[in-house]
């Protein structure tokens, strides 16, 4: 059965009255209007940095010369839905080198109505930090970022739809020192892209921390078994134990607590403890936060990561469940917060993959200034093709491999929380004991995904994926005769639903040339089953 008809009406009128606006500057976008004011441009700039998230061969070239004020900007056919589709993303290098002065080193979006003699009299802007000397996503999120309007007057840029132009500005204007940068991949879809609030919706599994004493035993596993019967990995000098003394609740908070005290464990003493807990949930693509505040003291190492439900790995929980199939890296490994003593206001998150593990190169971070004197929201967002982290919603790195595999991408199976600190060899003498202190965790994902205990077999087959136009379903048996069929965004928006009839084992979804590239979901329904299948529209 070939359902050409199905979809085509109702995506067309979805997409085409939400504008969709992108460029990667390599012949793939809509925008062919960029414009420098009072500065140098060249869309066609042959990547000079092709490193971390961007290895793309073609960026864009900025150069402010020196002037007082200098803009890039272009013009949309259409006016900006702002009340609907706030955020605006792009990728962007500033070299050391590029710069002179001593201004702050930062990025602006402006939206402007470019209709007026004086488009800026009306603007709206949000302005970004940036870190120099390295390719970075940078996202601007006018319903939810602070934003400046220069007439005090004007409503908040969600309440307007006369905004047509959007310029970006590095450094600052009302000065005379040049910048140098490089952008690339633009893009204006929807809310999919926001980063300030989660992009998955639904609260799937959380520990808020309210008990007193032990921890929650339901939820987590303390993995304390020495993996190769001596040590850790890395060198590390600690025992990890499963006593209150190193974990506990109290005041609404987790305390990972480690210490410079003598322990013997497994026939084994050392001079540290410590704890190492794994969750007893597993999870694949979603949004998880962690509010927390980290121990400091040059030697420490603590962390919030995550590991591959199949890691064989002696002592892990799920190796301990019968999952234990994949060595490291091979399970995959995903860093969200890393935090080293001896370099203390230093967050990093990191990818360990075959592709690149140990001392990876698949990371980025930033400085924070107080991440051990107080509470930060440390956060990933995970779907099929990229990871991407942030600190109080300032996106730091993401990962996003151009090709996707085994060695570049084991992602696509669950992976488990796991929350520790490390002590290394040349921890401070003078040491005595610190905490990580954990508000709370949770986990979202978006409506139609369901908390993941273990890996279920599929009702469905379908192919290809990704996908051009065409989406083919097999049946099983228990699936035929009446089917629900709903095509939705990845953020659980509905785009179309209808009910039809089946009788064989084969079913076409065609027309999906009409969808713009991104992330899908079909919920197919029959006889009190469903399935939901994503799928990547290339």
């Amino acid at each position: 059965m070939s359902l050409r008809l199905l979809f085509v009406f109702s995506i067309l009128s979805t997409f085409l009255s939400a504008q969709s606006l992108q460029d990667d500057f390599e012949g793939n976008g809509n925008i062919y209007t960029w414009f420098g004011d009072a500065c140098a441009v060249d869309t066609n700039r042959s990547n000079p940095f092709p490193q971390g998230i961007n290895t793309s061969a073609t960026v864009l070239e900025y150069h402010d010369q020196g002037g007082q004020y200098a803009n890039l900007r272009f013009d949309a056919a259409n006016n900006l839905n702002l009340p609907n589709h706030s955020v605006f993303q792009i990728k962007v290098y500033v070299p050391s080198s590029g710069i002179t002065g001593n201004q702050t080193n930062q990025i602006s979006c402006k939206l402007q109505d470019g209709t007026l003699a004086s488009p800026w009299q009306t603007q709206s802007e949000v302005i970004k930090p940036i870190v120099l000397d390295q390719w970075q996503t940078i996202t601007f999120d006018f319903a939810n970022d602070p934003f400046i309007n220069l007439d005090p007057s004007s409503l908040d840029p969600t309440q307007r739809t006369d905004f047509n132009r959007v310029l970006f500005q590095l450094n600052g204007e009302n000065n005379n020192d040049e910048v140098l940068a490089y952008l690339d991949d633009f893009i204006y879809l929807d809310t999919t892209f926001a980063s300030n609030a989660p992009v998955f919706s639904q609260l799937v599994w959380s520990d808020e921390f309210n008990g007193n004493g032990a921890i929650d035993t339901s939820k987590w596993f303390h993995q304390t078994q020495l993996p190769n019967g001596n040590s850790w990995y890395n060198g590390e000098i600690q025992h990890y134990t499963d006593r209150t003394a190193n974990s506990s609740q109290s005041n609404g908070t987790l305390k990972l607590i480690a210490k410079k005290e003598t322990f013997n464990d497994q026939g084994v003493t050392k001079q540290y403890t410590s704890a190492r807990l794994n969750s007893k949930a597993v999870f694949t693509y979603g949004r998880i936060e962690i509010y927390a505040k980290l121990p400091q003291g040059a030697g420490t190492w603590p962390a919030i990561w995550m590991l591959g439900q199949n890691i064989s790995e002696p002592g892990a929980y799920w190796q301990q469940q019968g999952y234990g199939t994949t060595p490291w890296p091979a399970c995959g490994e995903i860093d969200i917060m890393e935090h080293w003593g001896t370099n203390q206001d230093f967050v990093q998150s990191a990818m360990h993959t075959p592709s690149s593990f140990g001392g990876t190169v698949n990371k980025g971070g930033r400085s924070i200034p107080g991440v051990s004197n107080s509470f930060h929201l440390y956060a990933i967002e995970w779907t099929p093709t990229k990871m991407t982290f942030s600190v109080d919603s300032v996106v730091h790195y993401v990962y996003q491999p151009a090709v996707r595999d085994a060695n570049t991408w084991p992602f696509d199976d669950p992976q488990y929380l796991l929350l520790n600190i490390a002590i290394e060899p040349g921890i401070d003498p003078a040491w005595q004991e610190d905490t990580m202190e954990i508000d709370y965790i949770r986990v979202y994902q978006d409506p139609t995904m369901a908390i993941q205990e273990a890996a279920t077999d599929p009702l469905l087959e379908v192919f290809p994926n990704p996908v051009k136009d065409k989406l083919n379903l097999k049946l099983p048996s228990e699936m035929r005769g009446e089917l629900k069929l709903e095509l939705l965004t990845i953020d659980g928006r509905t785009i179309r639903s209808q009910v039809i009839q089946v009788s064989g084992a084969h079913l076409d979804i065609q027309g999906l040339e009409e969808l713009n590239q991104g992330i899908y979901l079909l919920n197919v329904s029959s006889k009190g089953k469903s399935q939901s299948i994503r799928f990547i529209k290339q």
